[in-house]
Protein backbone atom coordinates (compact mmCIF):
# COMPACT_ATOMS: atom_id res chain seq x y z
CA UNK A 1 0.00 0.00 0.00
CA UNK A 2 1.51 3.29 -0.81
CA UNK A 3 0.76 6.43 1.07
CA UNK A 4 -0.19 9.25 0.38
CA UNK A 5 1.71 12.66 0.48
CA UNK A 6 -1.17 14.87 -0.29
CA UNK A 7 -1.38 15.74 2.98
CA UNK A 8 1.52 18.55 2.75
CA UNK A 9 1.07 20.96 0.51
CA UNK A 10 4.61 20.61 -1.26
CA UNK A 11 4.96 23.54 -3.10
CA UNK A 12 3.84 25.49 -0.37
CA UNK A 13 6.81 23.88 1.99
CA UNK A 14 9.67 24.47 -0.22
CA UNK A 15 8.69 28.30 -0.64
CA UNK A 16 8.80 29.14 2.61
CA UNK A 17 11.77 27.17 3.40
CA UNK A 18 13.52 28.96 0.47
CA UNK A 19 11.79 32.61 1.64
CA UNK A 20 13.60 32.05 4.88
CA UNK A 21 16.92 31.62 3.22
CA UNK A 22 16.21 35.09 2.12
CA UNK A 23 15.46 36.93 5.45
CA UNK A 24 18.30 37.75 8.06
CA UNK A 25 17.42 35.23 10.17
CA UNK A 26 17.86 32.99 7.64
CA UNK A 27 21.43 34.13 6.30
CA UNK A 28 22.07 33.86 9.48
CA UNK A 29 21.55 30.16 9.61
CA UNK A 30 23.48 29.66 6.24
CA UNK A 31 26.76 31.51 7.41
CA UNK A 32 26.79 29.37 10.83
CA UNK A 33 26.16 26.63 9.07
CA UNK A 34 28.69 27.04 6.52
CA UNK A 35 31.09 28.18 9.37
CA UNK A 36 30.28 24.69 11.44
CA UNK A 37 30.36 22.84 8.49
CA UNK A 38 33.97 24.12 7.66
CA UNK A 39 35.44 23.75 11.08
CA UNK A 40 33.90 20.17 11.43
CA UNK A 41 35.60 19.23 8.58
CA UNK A 42 38.67 21.41 9.45
CA UNK A 43 39.14 19.53 12.40
CA UNK A 44 38.19 16.09 10.68
CA UNK A 45 40.86 16.46 8.26
CA UNK A 46 43.42 18.09 10.56
CA UNK A 47 43.04 14.80 12.61
CA UNK A 48 43.68 12.80 9.85
CA UNK A 49 46.89 14.86 8.42
CA UNK A 50 48.48 14.46 11.54
CA UNK A 51 47.99 11.08 11.86
CA UNK A 52 49.33 11.03 8.68
CA UNK A 53 52.13 12.95 8.99
CA UNK A 54 52.95 11.52 12.34
CA UNK A 55 53.14 7.97 11.11
CA UNK A 56 55.51 8.90 8.44
CA UNK A 57 57.70 10.24 10.55
CA UNK A 58 57.19 9.70 14.20
CA UNK A 59 54.55 6.53 15.13
CA UNK A 60 57.31 4.25 14.32
CA UNK A 61 59.70 5.10 16.58
CA UNK A 62 57.49 5.82 19.39
CA UNK A 63 55.08 2.65 18.97
CA UNK A 64 56.86 0.28 16.55
CA UNK A 65 60.41 0.82 17.53
CA UNK A 66 62.11 -2.63 17.23
CA UNK A 67 60.88 -2.62 13.43
CA UNK A 68 63.01 -2.06 10.55
CA UNK A 69 61.93 1.39 8.63
CA UNK A 70 59.52 -0.57 6.52
CA UNK A 71 58.11 -2.44 8.45
CA UNK A 72 57.52 0.56 11.01
CA UNK A 73 56.13 2.37 8.04
CA UNK A 74 53.52 -0.50 7.39
CA UNK A 75 52.85 -0.97 10.43
CA UNK A 76 51.96 2.54 11.20
CA UNK A 77 49.62 2.68 8.33
CA UNK A 78 47.86 -0.55 9.34
CA UNK A 79 47.17 1.13 12.84
CA UNK A 80 45.30 3.91 9.90
CA UNK A 81 43.24 2.06 8.10
CA UNK A 82 41.54 0.97 10.90
CA UNK A 83 40.23 4.32 10.99
CA UNK A 84 38.60 3.54 7.41
CA UNK A 85 37.31 0.15 8.74
CA UNK A 86 35.14 2.43 10.93
CA UNK A 87 33.94 4.83 8.73
CA UNK A 88 31.39 2.63 6.60
CA UNK A 89 30.31 1.91 10.01
CA UNK A 90 29.45 5.42 11.62
CA UNK A 91 28.39 6.34 7.91
CA UNK A 92 25.35 3.67 8.17
CA UNK A 93 24.96 4.62 11.70
CA UNK A 94 24.90 8.28 11.90
CA UNK A 95 23.49 8.14 8.56
CA UNK A 96 20.70 6.58 9.00
CA UNK A 97 19.59 8.91 12.34
CA UNK A 98 20.65 11.93 10.13
CA UNK A 99 17.93 11.17 7.14
CA UNK A 100 15.25 10.45 9.88
CA UNK A 101 16.15 12.57 12.85
CA UNK A 102 18.18 15.53 11.21
CA UNK A 103 21.58 16.60 10.09
CA UNK A 104 22.14 18.69 13.15
CA UNK A 105 21.56 16.07 15.43
CA UNK A 106 24.35 13.83 13.94
CA UNK A 107 26.64 16.73 13.32
CA UNK A 108 26.56 17.62 17.42
CA UNK A 109 27.40 13.67 18.23
CA UNK A 110 30.40 12.93 15.50
CA UNK A 111 32.48 16.21 16.21
CA UNK A 112 32.39 15.28 19.57
CA UNK A 113 33.27 11.82 19.33
CA UNK A 114 36.30 12.56 16.98
CA UNK A 115 37.64 15.66 19.13
CA UNK A 116 37.57 12.99 22.58
CA UNK A 117 39.56 10.69 20.28
CA UNK A 118 41.70 12.55 18.86
CA UNK A 119 42.74 14.25 22.15
CA UNK A 120 43.42 10.76 23.82
CA UNK A 121 45.27 9.75 21.38
CA UNK A 122 47.76 12.05 22.71
CA UNK A 123 47.74 10.76 25.99
CA UNK A 124 48.67 7.32 25.13
CA UNK A 125 52.06 5.86 26.58
CA UNK A 126 54.64 4.94 23.76
CA UNK A 127 55.98 1.47 23.59
CA UNK A 128 58.42 1.65 25.98
CA UNK A 129 55.91 2.19 28.39
CA UNK A 130 53.35 0.08 28.61
CA UNK A 131 54.57 -1.81 25.29
CA UNK A 132 52.10 -3.77 22.93
CA UNK A 133 49.20 -1.97 24.64
CA UNK A 134 50.68 0.76 22.88
CA UNK A 135 49.70 -0.14 19.58
CA UNK A 136 46.48 -1.64 20.95
CA UNK A 137 44.97 1.71 22.35
CA UNK A 138 46.13 3.72 18.93
CA UNK A 139 43.91 1.07 16.95
CA UNK A 140 41.15 1.79 19.40
CA UNK A 141 41.12 5.20 19.11
CA UNK A 142 41.72 5.52 15.25
CA UNK A 143 38.46 3.08 15.32
CA UNK A 144 36.17 5.46 17.21
CA UNK A 145 37.61 8.52 15.66
CA UNK A 146 36.80 6.43 12.39
CA UNK A 147 33.09 6.21 13.59
CA UNK A 148 33.04 9.71 13.84
CA UNK A 149 34.56 10.68 10.44
CA UNK A 150 32.81 8.33 8.78
CA UNK A 151 29.33 10.63 9.10
CA UNK A 152 31.45 14.41 9.35
CA UNK A 153 32.24 15.02 6.17
CA UNK A 154 28.78 13.76 4.25
CA UNK A 155 26.93 15.26 7.21
CA UNK A 156 28.71 18.48 6.06
CA UNK A 157 28.51 18.47 2.21
CA UNK A 158 24.30 17.31 2.90
CA UNK A 159 24.17 21.01 4.90
CA UNK A 160 25.92 23.15 2.52
CA UNK A 161 24.56 21.42 -0.54
CA UNK A 162 20.64 21.56 0.80
CA UNK A 163 20.98 25.40 1.73
CA UNK A 164 23.30 26.33 -1.48
CA UNK A 165 21.41 28.20 -4.51
CA UNK A 166 21.11 25.80 -7.11
CA UNK A 167 23.24 27.66 -9.50
CA UNK A 168 26.29 28.32 -6.85
CA UNK A 169 26.05 24.60 -5.16
CA UNK A 170 29.38 23.29 -6.42
CA UNK A 171 31.39 26.48 -5.32
CA UNK A 172 29.47 26.57 -1.92
CA UNK A 173 29.49 22.58 -1.22
CA UNK A 174 33.45 23.60 -2.20
CA UNK A 175 33.72 25.04 1.20
CA UNK A 176 34.09 21.25 2.76
CA UNK A 177 36.61 20.62 0.60
CA UNK A 178 38.31 23.92 1.68
CA UNK A 179 37.66 22.79 5.66
CA UNK A 180 39.69 19.43 4.27
CA UNK A 181 42.36 21.69 2.80
CA UNK A 182 42.33 24.14 6.11
CA UNK A 183 42.89 20.99 8.16
CA UNK A 184 45.73 19.58 6.30
CA UNK A 185 46.94 23.25 6.32
CA UNK A 186 47.01 23.60 10.17
CA UNK A 187 48.37 20.02 10.89
CA UNK A 188 51.13 20.94 8.79
CA UNK A 189 51.77 24.04 10.50
CA UNK A 190 51.79 22.82 13.50
CA UNK A 191 54.14 19.74 12.92
CA UNK A 192 56.55 22.13 11.08
CA UNK A 193 56.66 23.74 14.87
CA UNK A 194 56.85 20.43 16.58
CA UNK A 195 59.80 19.50 14.07
CA UNK A 196 62.10 22.39 15.81
CA UNK A 197 62.45 20.24 18.65
CA UNK A 198 65.10 18.28 19.79
CA UNK A 199 65.04 14.53 18.76
CA UNK A 200 64.73 13.34 22.73
CA UNK A 201 61.76 16.12 23.48
CA UNK A 202 59.91 15.45 20.28
CA UNK A 203 59.79 11.62 21.07
CA UNK A 204 58.57 12.18 24.68
CA UNK A 205 56.50 14.51 24.77
CA UNK A 206 56.43 16.74 21.71
CA UNK A 207 54.39 15.00 19.14
CA UNK A 208 51.41 14.67 21.82
CA UNK A 209 50.85 18.60 21.51
CA UNK A 210 49.04 18.90 17.81
CA UNK A 211 46.82 15.74 18.94
CA UNK A 212 46.05 17.32 22.22
CA UNK A 213 45.32 20.67 20.76
CA UNK A 214 42.57 19.77 18.51
CA UNK A 215 39.94 19.56 21.89
CA UNK A 216 40.03 23.32 21.47
CA UNK A 217 38.50 23.31 17.68
CA UNK A 218 35.97 20.45 18.86
CA UNK A 219 34.81 23.01 21.75
CA UNK A 220 34.42 26.11 19.25
CA UNK A 221 32.61 23.63 16.95
CA UNK A 222 30.23 21.79 19.13
CA UNK A 223 28.82 25.17 20.43
CA UNK A 224 28.49 26.49 17.57
CA UNK A 225 26.65 23.23 16.13
CA UNK A 226 24.26 22.98 18.95
CA UNK A 227 22.87 26.64 17.38
CA UNK A 228 22.39 25.63 14.10
CA UNK A 229 18.93 25.36 11.97
CA UNK A 230 18.48 22.47 10.08
CA UNK A 231 18.28 22.89 6.06
CA UNK A 232 15.31 23.79 4.23
CA UNK A 233 15.02 20.80 2.32
CA UNK A 234 14.97 18.71 5.78
CA UNK A 235 12.75 20.42 6.66
CA UNK A 236 10.19 20.08 3.76
CA UNK A 237 11.41 16.15 4.48
CA UNK A 238 10.38 15.96 7.51
CA UNK A 239 6.80 17.40 7.19
CA UNK A 240 6.83 15.03 4.47
CA UNK A 241 7.67 12.17 6.73
CA UNK A 242 5.47 13.39 9.80
CA UNK A 243 2.18 13.73 7.19
CA UNK A 244 3.22 9.64 6.56
CA UNK A 245 3.40 8.81 10.30
CA UNK A 246 -0.26 10.39 11.00
CA UNK A 247 -2.24 9.09 7.44
CA UNK A 248 -0.31 5.61 8.38
CA UNK A 249 -1.48 5.89 11.75
CA UNK A 250 -4.96 6.87 10.65
CA UNK A 251 -5.15 4.15 8.41
CA UNK A 252 -4.00 1.74 11.42
CA UNK A 253 -0.82 0.64 9.22
CA UNK A 254 2.11 2.23 11.38
CA UNK A 255 4.47 -0.04 10.99
CA UNK A 256 4.77 0.77 7.38
CA UNK A 257 4.77 5.00 7.73
CA UNK A 258 8.47 4.58 6.33
CA UNK A 259 9.61 2.55 3.52
CA UNK A 260 13.41 1.44 4.12
CA UNK A 261 13.49 -0.59 0.97
CA UNK A 262 14.46 2.03 -1.16
CA UNK A 263 17.48 2.50 0.27
CA UNK A 264 18.03 -1.10 -1.26
CA UNK A 265 16.08 -0.56 -4.61
CA UNK A 266 18.17 1.39 -6.86
CA UNK A 267 22.24 1.05 -6.39
CA UNK A 268 23.50 2.90 -9.79
CA UNK A 269 23.62 6.05 -7.83
CA UNK A 270 25.48 4.42 -5.11
CA UNK A 271 28.05 2.53 -7.10
CA UNK A 272 29.04 5.48 -9.04
CA UNK A 273 29.66 7.24 -5.75
CA UNK A 274 32.19 4.41 -5.01
CA UNK A 275 33.81 4.85 -8.37
CA UNK A 276 34.03 8.78 -8.07
CA UNK A 277 35.33 8.01 -4.69
CA UNK A 278 38.21 5.79 -5.43
CA UNK A 279 39.59 8.28 -8.28
CA UNK A 280 40.02 10.91 -5.48
CA UNK A 281 40.52 8.74 -2.25
CA UNK A 282 43.12 6.74 -3.25
CA UNK A 283 45.53 9.28 -5.12
CA UNK A 284 44.69 11.66 -2.45
CA UNK A 285 46.06 9.77 0.25
CA UNK A 286 48.87 8.53 -1.60
CA UNK A 287 49.99 11.93 -2.46
CA UNK A 288 49.36 13.49 1.35
CA UNK A 289 50.25 10.16 3.48
CA UNK A 290 52.58 7.82 1.58
CA UNK A 291 54.51 9.83 -0.12
CA UNK A 292 55.25 12.09 2.93
CA UNK A 293 56.45 8.49 4.22
CA UNK A 294 58.08 7.42 1.74
CA UNK A 295 60.30 10.58 1.34
CA UNK A 296 61.15 10.84 5.03
CA UNK A 297 61.38 7.33 5.73
CA UNK A 298 63.09 5.61 2.48
CA UNK A 299 64.23 8.54 0.75
CA UNK A 300 66.16 9.76 3.95
CA UNK A 301 64.79 13.34 2.76
CA UNK A 302 64.93 15.58 5.63
CA UNK A 303 61.57 15.40 7.65
CA UNK A 304 61.02 19.28 7.16
CA UNK A 305 60.86 18.90 3.54
CA UNK A 306 57.63 17.18 3.32
CA UNK A 307 55.84 18.79 5.76
CA UNK A 308 56.47 22.14 3.72
CA UNK A 309 55.31 20.69 0.47
CA UNK A 310 52.22 19.66 2.26
CA UNK A 311 51.93 23.43 3.73
CA UNK A 312 52.69 25.22 0.35
CA UNK A 313 49.67 23.19 -1.24
CA UNK A 314 47.28 23.95 1.29
CA UNK A 315 48.07 27.10 1.31
CA UNK A 316 47.49 27.38 -2.69
CA UNK A 317 44.54 25.14 -1.82
CA UNK A 318 42.43 28.08 -1.51
CA UNK A 319 42.10 29.69 -4.70
CA UNK A 320 42.34 25.87 -6.33
CA UNK A 321 39.27 24.33 -4.14
CA UNK A 322 37.09 27.42 -4.95
CA UNK A 323 38.48 27.54 -8.83
CA UNK A 324 37.22 23.82 -9.29
CA UNK A 325 33.79 24.41 -7.63
CA UNK A 326 33.10 27.40 -10.01
CA UNK A 327 34.50 25.13 -12.75
CA UNK A 328 31.71 22.73 -11.97
CA UNK A 329 29.20 25.07 -12.35
CA UNK A 330 29.94 27.10 -15.27
CA UNK A 331 30.86 23.30 -17.00
CA UNK A 332 29.49 20.89 -15.49
CA UNK A 333 30.52 17.74 -13.21
CA UNK A 334 31.13 15.23 -15.22
CA UNK A 335 33.70 17.20 -17.26
CA UNK A 336 35.52 18.73 -14.69
CA UNK A 337 35.73 15.13 -12.68
CA UNK A 338 37.01 13.53 -15.66
CA UNK A 339 40.01 15.78 -16.24
CA UNK A 340 41.01 15.83 -12.56
CA UNK A 341 41.19 11.98 -13.26
CA UNK A 342 43.50 12.15 -16.61
CA UNK A 343 45.87 15.05 -14.97
CA UNK A 344 46.39 11.96 -11.87
CA UNK A 345 46.61 9.28 -14.66
CA UNK A 346 49.19 11.76 -15.97
CA UNK A 347 50.99 12.31 -13.21
CA UNK A 348 51.93 8.80 -11.86
CA UNK A 349 54.96 7.62 -12.80
CA UNK A 350 56.47 11.21 -13.23
CA UNK A 351 56.27 12.30 -9.93
CA UNK A 352 57.80 9.03 -8.23
CA UNK A 353 60.87 9.46 -10.92
CA UNK A 354 60.91 12.85 -9.74
CA UNK A 355 60.79 12.11 -5.88
CA UNK A 356 63.78 9.94 -6.22
CA UNK A 357 65.74 12.83 -7.04
CA UNK A 358 66.06 14.16 -3.12
CA UNK A 359 66.46 17.25 -4.35
CA UNK A 360 63.95 19.81 -2.08
CA UNK A 361 63.99 22.15 -4.92
CA UNK A 362 62.18 18.73 -6.91
CA UNK A 363 60.54 17.08 -4.23
CA UNK A 364 58.33 20.09 -3.32
CA UNK A 365 57.01 20.84 -6.35
CA UNK A 366 55.61 17.03 -7.10
CA UNK A 367 53.79 16.94 -3.60
CA UNK A 368 52.24 19.96 -4.52
CA UNK A 369 51.15 19.49 -7.48
CA UNK A 370 50.03 16.00 -6.44
CA UNK A 371 47.85 17.49 -3.69
CA UNK A 372 46.36 19.95 -5.67
CA UNK A 373 45.08 17.69 -8.21
CA UNK A 374 43.80 14.97 -6.01
CA UNK A 375 43.46 16.28 -2.67
CA UNK A 376 42.52 19.53 -3.38
CA UNK A 377 40.99 20.16 -7.03
CA UNK A 378 39.08 16.85 -7.59
CA UNK A 379 37.93 17.19 -4.24
CA UNK A 380 36.24 20.49 -4.45
CA UNK A 381 33.88 19.13 -7.49
CA UNK A 382 33.17 15.84 -5.50
CA UNK A 383 31.30 17.47 -3.05
CA UNK A 384 28.28 19.00 -4.89
CA UNK A 385 27.84 16.14 -7.41
CA UNK A 386 27.52 13.81 -4.34
CA UNK A 387 24.83 15.23 -2.59
CA UNK A 388 22.93 15.81 -6.33
CA UNK A 389 23.51 12.12 -7.27
CA UNK A 390 21.08 10.85 -4.24
CA UNK A 391 17.53 11.34 -3.71
CA UNK A 392 16.31 13.29 -0.50
CA UNK A 393 14.60 10.43 1.27
CA UNK A 394 18.15 8.62 1.95
CA UNK A 395 20.36 10.91 0.81
CA UNK A 396 22.64 11.33 4.31
CA UNK A 397 22.56 7.51 4.30
CA UNK A 398 23.75 6.36 0.78
CA UNK A 399 26.25 8.94 -0.15
CA UNK A 400 28.30 8.54 3.39
CA UNK A 401 28.29 5.34 3.18
CA UNK A 402 29.12 5.25 -0.71
CA UNK A 403 31.77 7.11 -0.10
CA UNK A 404 33.11 5.64 3.28
CA UNK A 405 32.60 2.32 0.80
CA UNK A 406 35.44 3.76 -1.75
CA UNK A 407 37.93 5.30 0.85
CA UNK A 408 37.94 1.89 2.37
CA UNK A 409 38.54 0.31 -0.90
CA UNK A 410 40.85 3.31 -1.44
CA UNK A 411 42.44 6.08 0.49
CA UNK A 412 41.98 3.76 4.04
CA UNK A 413 43.78 1.11 2.48
CA UNK A 414 46.04 2.78 0.27
CA UNK A 415 48.97 3.83 1.98
CA UNK A 416 49.08 0.15 3.43
CA UNK A 417 49.07 -1.27 0.45
CA UNK A 418 51.55 0.96 -1.13
CA UNK A 419 53.81 0.51 1.65
CA UNK A 420 53.54 -3.41 0.72
CA UNK A 421 53.99 -3.05 -2.69
CA UNK A 422 57.34 -1.12 -1.70
CA UNK A 423 58.66 -3.73 0.61
CA UNK A 424 57.53 -6.68 -2.10
CA UNK A 425 59.33 -5.09 -5.06
CA UNK A 426 62.07 -2.81 -3.55
CA UNK A 427 60.88 -0.16 -6.23
CA UNK A 428 57.91 2.46 -6.89
CA UNK A 429 57.09 1.39 -9.58
CA UNK A 430 54.65 -0.88 -8.24
CA UNK A 431 53.04 2.05 -6.56
CA UNK A 432 53.21 4.72 -9.45
CA UNK A 433 51.19 1.66 -11.48
CA UNK A 434 48.86 1.32 -7.91
CA UNK A 435 47.88 5.13 -8.55
CA UNK A 436 47.45 4.95 -11.76
CA UNK A 437 45.02 2.53 -11.54
CA UNK A 438 42.90 4.16 -9.14
CA UNK A 439 43.17 7.40 -10.68
CA UNK A 440 41.95 5.21 -13.99
CA UNK A 441 38.53 4.52 -12.25
CA UNK A 442 37.70 7.36 -11.14
CA UNK A 443 38.27 8.17 -14.78
CA UNK A 444 35.86 5.92 -16.26
CA UNK A 445 33.26 6.29 -13.95
CA UNK A 446 32.33 9.86 -15.44
CA UNK A 447 31.72 8.30 -18.56
CA UNK A 448 28.73 6.05 -16.96
CA UNK A 449 27.80 8.99 -14.04
CA UNK A 450 24.89 11.60 -14.81
CA UNK A 451 25.10 15.54 -15.16
CA UNK A 452 23.81 16.86 -11.91
CA UNK A 453 24.35 20.60 -12.50
CA UNK A 454 21.75 22.66 -10.55
CA UNK A 455 19.25 19.29 -9.87
CA UNK A 456 16.32 19.65 -7.37
CA UNK A 457 17.38 18.20 -3.96
CA UNK A 458 13.70 17.70 -2.74
CA UNK A 459 13.33 14.90 -5.41
CA UNK A 460 12.90 11.49 -3.72
CA UNK A 461 14.71 9.59 -6.21
CA UNK A 462 18.48 9.10 -7.33
CA UNK A 463 19.86 10.85 -10.30
CA UNK A 464 19.97 7.87 -11.76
Amino acid sequence: MSISTSAVPNREVAHAAQARLATDEGRRDFRRATFSCWLGTTMEYADFALYGLAAGIIFGDVFFPEATPVMALLSSFAAWSVGFIARPVGALLFGWIGDRHGRKVVMIVTIALMGLSTTLIGLIPGYATIGVWAPACLVFLRFAQGLGAGAELSGGTVMLGEYAPPNRRGLVSSIIALGSNSGTLLASLIWLLVLQMDKASLMSWGWRIPFLGSMLIAVVALFIRRHMRETPVFERQKALLEAQRREALERGNAARQYDNRSFWRRTRAFWTMVGLRIGENGPSYLAQGFIIGYVAKVLMVDKSVPTTAVFIASVLGFAVIPLAGWLSDRFGRRVTYRYFCFLLILYAFPAFMLLDSRDPIIVIPTIVVGMSLASLGIFGVQAAWGVELFGVTNRYTRMAFAKELGSIISGGTAPLIAAALLSWAGHWWPVAAYFMLMATIGFVTTFFAPETRGRDLNSPEDAI
